[in-house]
């Protein structure tokens, strides 16, 4: 064979190649189930061969287009009214059916885990409400977690609509489902939820580069994260954990039994209360791993049936093992230990329960006020009470000279988290659909910012106007929540970079089309996790009601608008007073604390006079600082107005 002829050949495969390779594709959020925007013309989009004609038929009409040089192809659908299930049918080369189409509302839901939380997590306090779903018309698509430093996605990585319907509206957000269900009760037209969240991130991570506009050293960050040369560099430099420097190995473990086995027999080992932290029970300082151990009786009525355990909250990570065999583990603090049994394991009579608990830092156990305890459908056994325990590593703290007498001319590298860094979350999770048209957005998020609060609200400035400008929806209506209390209950008044955070919050209401829901009473004080994801949804939808829908309602609690100072006396006025300003349990307003020229706060004496609040104290004849709920977990916030809805957390400062 001649070089002329193997050429030939070869250009006959490639072409040979392309033209049975050359399939139509559709992005990933274009597929069964999914949800259009009505009243708006709608892009559809995708990828063919270069030059490929493309046809879209949907409703009795078709719509044609050709796909560009490189091989991307888009057409605009008219605007239509809400209605199905209807079919789209693709056609190239080859031929696509998108089926059970829906024409309503989509909302992009977004944040970090308060969002992400799915019923599934919350399913004993909604348990009838998982039963009982039956909406096909509410559609959920949860977006896969995929961070990108180098730049927007075209597409993403998997996910699928599910229908509220039975067991399959398990993974739905908690949070946008409730909203759901309240907007469509109202109006019964299909919602699409789009849900794109990640626990534990940054809302600098959620940020388009267009909303970055006014930060030139994050726009330095984002441009050197593009080049791969540079990220990989900088983690090549980064100090290796405490974990990779110093391996210590656990004595329960490494013995002749480990301290999970059933036939394994305990030996010195202390006395404990569950729950409770080791810290304040006898074990000072002390960050590792820490097994507990007890015998509980199993009644015979048990025996054979579905069992399940729950354990609270653990801090941080968990192992439990019955009768030698484990049960579940989390590798976190923050999830509900709720773990089902398999079957046969549980014996009538003494069942030995082991748990393995590692601690990083900070008091590590059982978090108090939780549930304890081993169930099945009739019988319940306490877990509470006194258990055995016996540490088996301690962790050593980790050395940090090494990195304070680095020559201060040296730069240090930049650590480097990919779900952590600006824009890295949008442009995975988000870009990939910025042409897909929202009726508006909902926000969750905040508490991994509370350590830098001031800066919050320049950032929700840029969040929503880079999420704006990238959707090409310049007024879309965008509804936030604001952070609930959380730690430890404040009796005095104190400083708290949560009200900080909720300050921030509060102040971004200035960006407009914008609203946000006051949480402060919905919390959880050992858990940033709440239960009551409901009343979250719920307060989101009447905002969204007020900002999408154009009702007239009430959508938000009391607001702080002016002050003035007469005298001792500080006089307080409000927006969204509603129908009047009461306390929510009858009692005098709690939670105001005052301030003269010297800051030091006191509780104050407040009441209500008409759609104002008077504030003062005898302590402080020249008042000059009010604060209002300002703690990460106020007592007892209770200034409402008269539709329910809680009064936020603020302050003044003369």
């Amino acid at each position: 064979m001649n070089k002329l002829q193997t050429f030939t050949i070869a250009i006959l495969v490639t072409l040979f190649s392309t033209i049975t390779n050359a399939q139509v594709k559709l992005p990933k959020l274009i597929s069964d189930g999914m949800v259009l925007q009505r009243n708006v013309k709608i892009p559809i989009w995708g990828w063919a061969s270069p030059n490929e004609k493309v046809t879209i038929q949907f409703k009795g009409k078709t719509y044609k287009t050709k796909a560009s040089a490189d091989g991307k192809w888009q057409v605009e659908l008219k605007k239509m009214k809400a209605g199905g299930p209807y079919t789209m049918v693709i056609s190239a080369k080859n031929e696509i059916d998108v089926k059970d189409i829906l024409i309503g509302d989509v909302w992009l839901c977004t944040g970090q885990s308060n969002m992400v939380h799915q019923l599934d997590i919350h399913d004993v306090l909604y348990e009838k409400e998982i039963e009982t779903a039956n909406n096909p018309s509410i559609r959920h698509f949860k977006v896969p977690t995929t961070p990108n430093i180098s730049g927007p996605q075209d597409d993403l990585t998997g996910g699928e609509w599910q229908k509220a319907i039975g067991d399959e509206v398990r993974p739905f957000s908690a949070v946008a489902y409730f909203f759901a269900k309240k907007i469509y009760k109202k109006y019964q037209i299909p919602i699409g939820l789009i849900n794109a969240s990640v626990g534990g991130t940054p809302i600098e991570a959620w940020i388009p580069k267009e909303g970055y506009k006014s930060y030139p050293e994050i726009l330095k960050i984002i441009e050197e994260n593009k080049d791969t040369a540079f990220v990989n560099s900088q983690k090549q430099k980064q100090p290796t954990s405490n974990k990779e420097v110093v391996k210590i190995t656990d004595k329960g473990l490494i013995g002749e039994k480990p301290w999970y086995d059933i036939n394994f027999e305990p030996k010195n080992w202390r006395r404990i209360n569950i729950p409770g932290y080791w810290e304040d029970q006898g074990a000072r300082d002390l960050n590792g791993v820490v097994w507990f151990r007890r015998e509980i009786d199993i009644p015979e009525a048990m025996v054979g049936q579905k069992a399940r355990v729950f354990l609270g909250r653990i801090v941080d990570a968990d192992q439990l093992y019955i009768n030698g065999v484990m049960v579940g583990e989390k590798t976190y603090q923050y999830p509900q230990r709720r773990y089902n049994v398999p079957e046969n394991l549980l014996k009538a009579g003494k069942n030995v329960f082991v748990v393995r608990v590692t601690n990083n830092y900070g008091k590590g156990g059982f978090v108090p006020d939780k549930p304890y305890y081993i169930f099945t459908e009739k019988d319940t056994v306490d877990l509470k009470g006194y258990w055995q325990y016996k540490v088996g590593e301690v962790f050593k703290p980790f050395d940090f000279s090494a990195l304070s007498n680095r020559n201060s001319d040296t730069p240090r590298p930049r650590r480097i988290n990919p779900q952590n860094e600006p824009t890295a979350l949008y442009n995975g999770m988000v870009a990939p659909y910025k042409e897909f048209p929202l009726k508006g957005i909902l926000w969750y998020q905040g508490e991994s910012n509370a350590g830098n609060p001031k800066a919050y609200k320049g950032y929700m400035e840029a969040l929503v106007s880079g999420l704006r400008s990238v959707f090409n929806q310049p007024e879309i209506p965008f509804v936030y929540a604001q952070l609930p209390n959380f730690m430890d209950v404040s009796y005095l008044p104190s400083e708290s970079n949560w009200a900080e955070l909720r300050e921030s919050q509060l102040k971004a209401l200035s960006i407009p089309n914008t609203a946000m829901t006051v949480n402060i009473e919905l919390g959880e004080w050992n858990d940033i996790h709440p239960d009551n994801k409901k009343d979250v949804g719920e307060r989101m939808a009447l905002a969204g009601l007020k900002l999408a829908y154009d009702e007239n309602l009430v959508y938000s609690g009391p607001l702080f608008r002016d002050y003035k100072i007469e005298s001792n006396k500080v006089i307080i006025s409000f927006s969204n007073t509603g129908s009047g300003l009461i306390t929510n349990d009858g009692a005098p307003l709690s939670e105001f604390a005052i301030a003269g020229n010297d800051k030091k706060f006191v509780w104050a004496k407040a009441k209500i006079e008409g759609d104002k609040v008077v504030v003062w104290s005898d302590e402080v004849p020249n008042p000059k600082y009010v604060r209002y709920a300002w703690a990460d977990n106020p007592d007892n916030p209770n200034l409402y107005n008269k539709e329910g809805l809680p009064a936020s957390p603020f302050r003044i400062e003369y």
